[in-house]
């Protein structure tokens, strides 16, 4: 009897946490306050930077002043991250979006990438002062991203691995921190 009695307190109790738990993990003020804390490992990136890039396409090598523009988003609780790629001459060659996001329930950081007309979802790797993420890249191949922010300066480097092939370096920028930005948050239109 003393057995059945403490096996009907344990489950009662079980029922009773379970609910609370499981309501946490869908309450949006949490999973926001949970975004918001993995977010602020990447506030090293916010602001405005420029340099020099270079990118191997299938028409051969092309040099750019690359520049990105980073911020939170969303009360904090994701990066926007603009870059745009100019030509010698002044034309953008290059143009791309991406939106770093947090997920507290598989504790995991992705980002969105729309580029050249496509655009996927990437598992997204924080390191100390980076991250490293990799796409497809044809039949067989990824290329891998790794990037850092040290002193000022953002470097990021792109290596495309086909197989057990030395990687083959197809992208580089170096660019250095020249501002602050209240983009994307700023201006927002105001309710009248």
């Amino acid at each position: 009897m003393r057995i059945m009695l403490v096996a009907v307190v344990a489950i009662g109790l079980i029922a009773h946490v379970a609910p609370c738990s499981a309501q946490n993990i869908y309450d949006p003020a949490v999973r926001i306050a949970a975004q918001r804390e993995a977010m602020a490992r990447l506030s090293f990136m916010d602001g405005v930077w420029r340099g020099p890039a270079w990118a191997i396409a299938p028409d051969g090598r092309h040099e750019l002043t690359q520049t990105e523009r980073v911020g939170a988003f969303l009360d904090g609780s994701i990066r926007v991250v603009e870059g745009r790629g100019y030509r010698p001459d002044g034309s953008v060659g290059f143009n791309a979006l991406g939106i770093i996001a947090y997920d507290p329930q598989n504790r995991s950081y992705s980002m969105t990438s729309h580029a050249l007309g496509y655009s996927a979802t990437f598992p997204l790797e924080v390191t100390a002062n980076g991250f490293t993420w990799q796409r497809p890249a044809g039949p067989g191949a990824t290329v891998r991203y790794a990037a850092t922010f040290e002193n000022g300066t953002f470097h990021e480097i792109g290596d495309r691995i086909v197989g057990d092939a030395p990687p083959t370096r197809v992208f580089e920028m170096t660019l250095r921190r020249v501002g602050d930005t209240d983009w994307p948050a700023g201006d927002a239109v105001p309710m009248r």
